[in-house]
């Protein structure tokens, strides 16, 4: 039957039975791709049901279908004519793994983070309004992303204006309502149907009729109103806001859910369905741990054991593993995460100290804010984020971290390309959005090792808020050192003396250019390689002295060229002086870059150790004369 579904209108032409004779084969298919792929299982498998609800009852793409975080949008791309090219979901030049506008029209909003789609929403409904258009606009997110205070703030809007917008509360860990018993189904059934609305307009009336009258008959009336007013009305948060709330809706069960969406699109203004569904819905490991597989590699269908290769520790565990060491000795120490414990590397941190550990949802403004608090009595917050997701706290990092030059550890993960997740992810902007800002100190390590010294040093500074940022994945497979040093504010390493030219290599790219140093060497060419370790501050000394020696400099780093590393070399030279100074800048282009292995993207991005070395060809003097 899968095989017939090219379009949503395909799915017009079944009943309710071969719907969810459908949706079981759509389960199959996903469990098998994403085994080979890898992928958001779990969040798919949740969905397969409330997807084919949506594509049923609503016509996409005339009605808008707005997926938040999007990582839950497999079934959509499903059903919308992609499933043949599902073997390609998130390889390089393949199927994006998040909605996306240029593969079809049913895509209408891109997103990869968290908490925009109300706001998206908001905004394509008042365009429908102000062309005179006659269509639904559907908004679907998640009790998790509902955190997110920017869901909130388009809420607030929505219940002001009282367009006609519908808001799918995907609720698969009830962390919105925990108490979905008798009375909560028993307030779902009434609200699906007319009746309910009847009731309450009865209740509403009669409350009204309640007098006004002084001192304990006042307060009496008063509590009397809020308590009818509070047993009626399940989803009160949302009423309040100005929204018809229906639901608790199973969103297994399609004849029920089908009817509550119904019922939502014939109703004038906002409306929330609050639909409970079930992360990893059929697939026993992945209802077993829908954490695990969430965002999974690749796995073995019949037992569900994830198949890793073997190499060195990751960058984040490195991460994690020094920080709970350092906090054994430092009681001052706190971490703090928005809803990435896991991801993050934090867990055991967690268990550990939970004391000392907060998790505050998708909250990142609130989490860098927070931390600002907890660094003016004295302690020392580390706040352990993707650098993708640092980026919704921006105005916080300057306004309440920077500006106070508050003693603020942020810990940033995933810093440079990330691989299969692509663009939404990529960690390429944190470097330029830091590095302009007084107080900041940024450092990257060459390595694992390195960084466990920058972790030790970066919570023994005292001057300021200061980054540590390192990449996705294995480190380069060094020995640790087992004491921890203090490395010089500042500083730059000379891994290799050379003449001519000198590579200042940033973090990750130092092994790089380590390697094109070495495929040079073969020819008799000799650049120096410098581990940068620092973005801000730069090395000065080092930097004019390459200037006197008459050095041209290479800068490479895997991060935006504009505003980066090599902006910051170019600047430093330019304010001492040294007009005449050759400054060549290897980074991240202006683009965003697709999804696809860190390796493809590196070359696409021309930061392999051929491009570098051959970048030191066309600046060796040898080679320059001849040209």
């Amino acid at each position: 039957m899968l095989s017939d579904i090219n379009s949503p209108q395909d799915l017009k032409k079944l009943n309710v039975s071969q719907l969810n004779t459908l949706a079981e084969e759509i389960r199959e298919f996903l469990i098998e791709n994403l085994s080979v792929t890898g992928g958001h299982l779990a969040p798919n498998l949740g969905v397969v049901e409330l997807t084919l609800a949506l594509h049923y009852i609503f016509e996409s793409p005339k009605d808008k279908l707005i997926w938040d975080v999007g990582h839950q949008a497999y079934v959509h791309k499903m059903l919308t004519g992609r499933m043949d090219r599902f073997h390609t979901l998130r390889q390089y030049k393949g199927l994006c793994g998040y909605p996306k506008c240029s593969e079809s029209e049913h895509d209408v909003w891109e997103t990869g983070h968290s908490s925009t789609s109300l706001s998206a929403a908001m905004g394509m409904a008042i365009a429908r309004d102000l062309k005179r258009e006659r269509s639904k606009v559907v908004a679907i997110i998640g009790d998790g992303a509902l955190t997110g205070g920017m869901a909130f703030e388009a809420m607030n809007h929505m219940g002001h204006e009282k367009r006609d917008v519908t808001v799918i509360l995907n609720d698969n860990e009830m962390s919105i309502a925990p108490n979905v018993g008798a009375l909560h189904n028993y307030l779902g059934k009434l609200r699906t149907n007319d009746g309910y609305k009847r009731v309450k307009e009865e209740v509403e009336s009669l409350l009204k009729k309640v007098p006004a009258v002084g001192g304990t008959m006042a307060k009496l009336a008063e509590r009397l109103k809020d308590g009818l007013k509070y047993l009626m009305v399940s989803g009160i948060l949302f009423e309040e806001l100005g929204f018809t709330y229906l639901g608790p809706v199973d969103g297994h069960d399609l004849p029920t859910l089908m009817e509550a969406l119904r019922q939502a699109a014939y109703t004038k203004g906002p409306v929330l369905v609050h639909v409970i569904t079930k992360k990893g819905k059929g697939y026993t490991p992945a209802e077993a741990d829908s954490d695990v597989f969430h965002g999974v590699g690749t796995y073995k269908i019949e037992s569900g054991e994830v198949l890793k290769t073997e190499g060195p520790p990751s960058y984040t565990s490195i991460f994690a593993r020094t920080l709970e060491k350092l906090a054994e000795t430092d009681p001052r120490i706190v971490a703090i995460t928005a809803a990435m414990p896991g991801g993050t590397g934090l867990n055991r941190f967690a268990s550990k100290y939970p004391e000392r550990f907060f998790d505050v949802g998708i909250a990142e403004q609130h989490a860098t804010t927070m931390a600002a608090g907890i660094a003016t009595q004295g302690l020392k917050p580390v706040f352990a984020v993707y650098s993708t997701f640092l980026q919704r706290g921006y105005d916080q990092l300057v306004h309440d971290v920077s500006r106070q030059n508050l003693n603020v550890l942020f810990a940033i993960d995933r810093a440079g390309l990330v691989g299969a997740d692509g663009e939404t992810h990529q960690g390429v902007f944190d470097i330029a959005y830091m590095r302009s800002l007084p107080n900041m100190t940024i450092m990257m390590p060459k390595d694992e090792n390195e960084l466990q010294h920058m972790m030790y040093t970066a919570l023994q500074h005292n001057d300021g808020p200061i980054a540590v940022r390192y990449p996705r994945g294995s480190g380069e497979g060094v020995d640790l050192d087992t004491e921890y040093k203090q490395l010089p504010i500042g500083k730059a390493e000379i891994l290799r003396s050379g003449s001519h030219v000198a590579i200042l290599a940033f973090g990750n790219m130092v092994p790089t250019a380590q390697k094109a140093a070495d495929a040079l060497a073969a020819e008799g060419i000799t650049p120096m390689v410098v581990n940068a370790r620092f973005a801000k501050p730069l090395d000065e000394e080092l930097l004019f002295t390459l200037a006197r020696d008459g050095y041209t400099v290479i800068t490479l780093e895997e991060g935006a060229v504009q505003g980066g590393f090599g902006s910051a070399v170019l600047e430093c030279y330019a304010q001492a002086g040294y007009h005449d100074m050759v400054v060549e800048l290897m980074g991240i282009p202006d683009y965003y870059v697709e999804h696809g292995s860190v390796k493809e993207q590196r070359a696409e991005v021309g930061l392999t150790p051929e491009n570098v070395a051959q970048k030191v060809r066309s600046l060796w003097p040898a080679r320059r004369q001849r040209a």
